[in-house]
């Protein structure tokens, strides 16, 4: 099923195969700048001159306005290859259903294939969306979290050694719970 669909990306694999790699820049530069406040928090309390100050400010907005445009592009990107490819599935399917005998036709009602090349397609498209950007976003962030937890040091790597299992335990519950 997944080849069947992948074969539907065609012309729109670079920019799915792009997506993720803006995504990545994005949350490195997301998790980095809780670092470099950190250190400009310690370098203040240490009385540094205002240039240092005014340096790490400069830093701090180019690191957000950098993370702002790679994440504008990833949803540029994200979206270009989504709707390109729910437009040649749809292709895809309009050609697979002109090939259906009579008998075929008969089986699956007008309503039924307008269905399947609307709505259904519109979800799988939501779906591709979901997975090239945000299901990627999801667990790089916690990734490069924790790394950056464990490179600031102190009581924060060990708040999230123990949080993050909680959390994961209680997610997996809940998702049992919910699932009928």
């Amino acid at each position: 099923m997944i080849k069947t669909l992948a074969r539907s990306i065609r012309e729109f694999k670079k920019t799915a195969i792009l997506t993720p790699l803006l995504v990545i820049v994005e949350v490195v530069l997301e998790c980095i700048i809780p670092f470099v406040i950190a250190n400009l928090v310690n370098e203040m309390q240490a009385g540094c001159d205002m240039d240092v100050i005014v340096r790490y400010g400069i830093q701090l907005v180019a690191m957000a306005v950098l993370s702002l445009i790679f994440g504008v592009a990833a949803g540029n990107t994200c979206a270009t290859a989504s709707t390109g490819f729910a437009r040649n599935l749809r292709k895809d399917m309009f050609y697979r259903i002109q090939d259906y005998s009579f008998e075929n036709i008969d089986k699956f009602s007008v309503s039924s294939l307008v269905t399947r090349m609307t709505t259904d397609v519109v979800n799988v498209q939501m779906s591709f969306m979901m997975i090239i950007r945000v299901a990627i976003r999801g667990p790089l962030m916690l990734i490069f979290s924790f790394i950056m937890g464990f490179a600031m040091g102190g009581r924060l790597a060990m708040i999230f050694l123990v949080t993050i299992p909680l959390l994961g335990i209680g997610l997996v519950l809940v998702i049992r719970a919910a699932t009928p």
